[in-house]
């Protein structure tokens, strides 16, 4: 390694441990129960999906993540938020913004969660809002098969 380099190697590594430690502690606890939630679902085949989308939420706010699907596979949404939000909700939209029918939203308490095949491969948008309770942190995760 090149001496005038070898300084910066312990401040990058700092830099990314700083970087991937950002999550509060909110944000850890949304995410366990989203893949505790999730965690249902692989009973009956579905893999989770590498990554998840998380942040901070209030009440009355929403979120709008934009997710690629594919037609032919069937997909689940589940959110959690923390103990902190009284009701979470998780709605999905095609690319023109219709709302798709959901023929069995499950909703209990700060966790939430939606299922459906998509009829066309495309862009998609599922909104998690946090409807009553106070500021928390949200997960979305999604399962397909």
């Amino acid at each position: 390694m090149n001496r005038r380099c070898s300084f910066l190697l312990p401040l990058l590594s700092a830099a990314a441990l700083a970087v991937a430690s950002t999550a509060s502690d909110d944000e850890v606890s949304a995410r366990k129960s989203a893949l505790e939630l999730a965690g249902a679902f692989t009973n009956e085949g579905f893999k989770l999906r590498d990554g998840h989308w998380s942040g901070p939420i209030k009440p009355g706010e929403a979120k709008v993540i934009q997710v690629n699907l594919y037609a032919g596979n069937e997909y689940y949404f589940a959110v959690s938020g923390t103990d902190k939000a009284k009701k979470m909700a998780v709605t999905a939209y095609d690319e023109t913004g219709a709302a798709l029918q959901i023929e069995e939203p499950y909703q209990e308490g700060f966790t939430a969660a939606i299922g459906f095949s998509p009829l066309a491969s495309g862009p998609y948008y599922v909104k998690v809002e946090e409807l009553e309770g106070e500021p928390t942190a949200y997960c979305l995760v999604c399962s397909y098969k």
